[in-house]
């Protein structure tokens, strides 16, 4: 008798996970795994991801997949699906990604484990503009999705993809506290002899986060240094000598999204989101999208500070429960003398605590700026698989 097939997936008989578009996935059951999911963030709303997709969608493959149990209703009924992983696949650096600006950002200073850039990479969805990731599932389903999700990438690529499989599993953005990480990471791990895998788990970034226990601006201004908290005081001064300051959370972002757009650009030019380029095309269309989307009230808020009349700062975030993910802003060069990035994220967070918010992400990068209103840095993770040598 011959020996079994070593690399033949393992039959799991509780949960089955199907590839499926982004679109056929009920809207439904995403926002209902969305609400038990342990570490969801703005980044997994389905907002975010249809938006990413109306204006990415020619820079990767939806390779989304559900889970649900064997035998059940069906894969496409709301009520039997218990997980859902958005997942994407590219090549980890295409072509025309310099002109498109579509690239993956990581933080070189961490060294990350080189990966070959015409290798077909798997990614988490949107990874190029979501600063978390994770698997849309209950805490105490994890093991058995991501069971499934393994038993998924090791049987073969999608026929509707064509007849190359992956080269790499590149998942990023996963929180250190997202119980997501280990549960996928254990099981890579399990499979990793039977198929030849390698499973390397790594830091990929920082993101400073500020945690405030108080509603009172100058109790927490009183928690910086001594500097940081003279120059912000400063800077607001000033800022306030040349005339009235108010800041305005819009109620309605996509009213504003254009003027976002303009001041953004006027700030960063050819170095930010939005050039005369393709890719700033995209970039713009995303976040029209996305404002529209999400509507008036919804997670997504916009910032408008005004100094005298004019706009000098407008900020991007998100709004979820306690805290704020501080995502994007621009000023206006012109009115540097009034410190407007200090003045506008001063403006932004005390009209946040007086809210309620008590925790302010600023997200991916570790830079300086984001230190001197006393954030801390918190790592994530990403999880690498590549194939042994004798595939």
């Amino acid at each position: 008798m011959s020996a079994p097939d070593q690399r033949a997936p393992v039959r799991r008989d509780r949960l089955v996970a199907r590839r499926v578009p982004f679109d056929a996935i009920p809207r439904e059951a995403w926002d209902r795994l969305l609400a038990v999911t342990a570490c969801a963030t703005p980044f997994s709303r389905w907002t975010f991801h249809r938006a990413w997709w109306d204006g990415y969608g020619e820079s990767a493959h939806e390779d989304y997949l559900i889970c649900f149990p064997a035998g059940g209703r069906g894969a496409l009924d709301p009520a039997s699906i218990v997980a859902i992983v958005p997942l994407m696949h590219r090549h980890e650096v295409e072509p025309d990604d310099s002109i498109l600006r579509t690239a993956i950002r990581h933080a070189p200073r961490l060294a990350p484990t080189p990966i070959p850039d015409r290798a077909k990479a798997v990614f988490f969805a949107a990874s190029y503009h979501a600063d978390y990731a994770t698997l849309l599932c209950d805490r105490a389903g994890l093991p058995d999705v991501a069971a499934a999700v393994v038993e998924t990438l090791a049987s073969g690529p999608d026929p509707s993809h064509g007849p190359d499989d992956w080269d790499v599993v590149d998942l990023r953005r996963l929180r250190a506290d997202d119980p997501a990480l280990p549960a996928l990471e254990a099981a890579f791990r399990a499979a990793a002899d039977r198929y030849g895998w390698a499973v390397t788990r790594e830091q990929e970034d920082v993101c400073p986060v500020l945690r405030v226990d108080t509603d009172d601006w100058d109790t927490y201004l009183n928690t910086l240094t001594t500097k940081d908290r003279h120059e912000i005081r400063r800077k607001v001064r000033r800022a306030e000598a040349a005339g009235p300051v108010e800041f305005e959370d819009v109620a309605a972002p996509a009213s504003a999204v254009d003027e976002f757009i303009a001041i953004h650009q006027a700030r960063w030019g050819a170095d930010g989101l939005f050039p005369e380029t393709p890719g700033g095309e995209r970039s713009r269309h995303f976040f029209r999208r996305l404002a529209e989307l999400e509507g008036p009230g919804g997670a997504l808020r916009l910032g408008r500070l005004r100094a005298a009349g004019r706009t000098i700062f407008m900020c991007v975030g998100f709004h979820q429960r306690d805290t704020v993910y501080y995502y994007n802003a621009g000023s206006d060069p012109d009115a540097r003398a009034l410190s407007p990035g200090v003045v506008g994220v001063a403006h932004y967070l005390r009209h946040g605590l007086a809210a309620g918010y008590r925790v302010f992400d600023f997200l991916r990068g570790n830079e300086p700026y984001k230190y001197s209103w006393g954030a801390v840095d918190e790592p994530i993770y990403r999880l690498i698989v590549t194939r042994g040598a004798d595939r």
